[in-house]
């Protein structure tokens, strides 16, 4: 967890390096720089990751831990061995959640304060000295709101490496699971999963290639979503006005959830019928596509968090430290920030629930599947089964971008 704060804290070279470049280069420079910091934070937390796993592959080759393994499952001593390092993580559980905590209270803290327009408020000064006993400082206390607003984007990066960290881990130990059932069901299931068996190629393909469209999904969520909502304020709202309505605000929200709420439902359609259907069509393919979608998702996910909290501190940066709210690098960096939302917020968080439902889903569906296999060899209709799931899986794949496009009216458009 601390070691993330080398990528997204206030401090970090690399969050000065955004703010920096917005300097010069503005909202373009901003985002490339962001985009820096999130692969940097990719590769080492990778390294990271790998040296954990490493140090328990040796405890692994112990004798005395390989003698708590059956003799036919000695070659997953090291899967154990992983799953032991998902439980420590898991350990941590309280101190994770604390952490991520800390993060939305603070934003949600200013975000009060901000919003309320206290300071406006006729007589407030003197009504707070009367009943409080001091005289309040308006200008800075909304500072160390934006402070603590900083500390909190950096506590919320360091949680969430643990989180999907826990998943990839984890999701290991549930696919050796997969292989164990597949070699008691058929034999020689560790033979079967070699790199030059073509099912295992196409399998991470397809998961792979499933983490780029869950991205670019969540993403175009977000998006249909903000531009709705945009367009209803612009032609509704007076944005010269202090104070916007109840109900005004109500209709935004209504919207901003509608658009989630789509977005959800073409993408849960997607991750359930590929985990239903593909261990239908193989189960060694399926073995491949997981592996995929843990490991493209660690550092997909890894990597959005991160350059979304290098973004979103180097607004900090330039709001509590320089003091040059209302520039042009203020606005550069508010660019940077308004991209990093939905890296950070929405797609990188979605990836660790995604990882487990299709491994744990998976697991259920390989044995129903292998189950059906066995009663009846010589049927297709586990086939049959699997390609409409798919079929489904695909449908909602279109369904997640050309239902989801932009509400443009010609009107818009001139």
């Amino acid at each position: 967890m601390e070691f993330m704060k080398i990528f997204v804290s206030t401090k970090s070279k690399h969050v000065q390096e955004v703010t920096d470049a917005s300097g010069q280069g503005g909202a373009s420079l901003n985002v490339l720089s962001g985009l820096v910091a999130g692969n940097f934070s990719a590769f080492w937390m990778g390294m990271v990751i790998l040296a954990l796993m490493f140090i328990s592959f040796l405890f692994s080759l112990h004798p005395d831990f390989l003698a708590l393994i059956p003799a036919k499952f000695t070659f997953g001593a090291p899967i154990f061995a992983f799953g032991l390092v998902a439980f420590g993580l898991l350990a941590m559980a309280p101190v994770t959640i604390a952490v991520d905590s800390f993060g939305p209270v603070t934003d949600n803290a200013q975000s009060v304060f901000e919003l309320s327009r206290i300071e406006k408020q006729p007589g407030i000064s003197a009504e707070i000295e009367r009943d409080f006993g001091f005289k309040p400082d308006f200008q800075t206390a909304k500072i160390e709101l934006e402070k603590g607003d900083g500390a909190g984007n950096t506590f919320k990066a360091t949680a969430k490496p643990v989180l999907i960290g826990t998943a990839v881990i984890g999701s290991t130990t549930m696919i050796f699971g997969i292989i164990m059932l597949l070699e008691h069901a058929f034999g020689d299931a560790v033979g079967r999963l070699s790199l030059v068996m073509p099912q295992i190629v196409f399998g991470l393909l397809m998961g792979g290639s499933v983490i780029y469209w869950f991205t670019g999904a969540t993403i175009q969520a977000v998006v249909a979503g903000a531009y709705s909502a945009v367009v209803f304020i612009k032609k509704n709202i007076k944005l010269d006005q202090e104070s916007a309505s109840i109900e005004d605000s109500k209709r935004v929200v209504a919207i901003c959830t509608r658009y989630a709420q789509k977005g959800m439902i073409n993408i849960f359609v997607v991750v359930f019928a590929f985990a239903l259907g593909l261990p239908f069509l193989n189960p060694y393919f399926f073995i491949g596509y997981l592996i995929a979608i843990a490991f493209f998702g660690l550092f997909q996910a890894i990597f959005m968090a991160n350059a979304g909290g290098a973004w979103d501190n180097a607004k900090k940066i330039v709001e509590v430290d320089l003091r040059m709210k209302n520039t042009p690098l203020h606005a550069a960096t508010i660019v940077g920030d308004t991209v990093g939302d939905p890296f950070k917020d929405t797609s990188s968080v979605a990836m660790n629930p995604v990882i487990k439902f299709t491994t744990l889903f998976g697991l259920l569906a390989v044995e129903i599947a292998v189950a059906m296999q066995k009663a009846n060899p010589n049927s297709c209709w586990h086939y049959v089964f699997g390609a409409f799931c798919v079929l489904v899986g695909l449908v909602f794949v279109h369904r997640s971008f050309y239902c989801m496009r932009l509400p443009v009216e010609k009107s818009d458009q001139k």
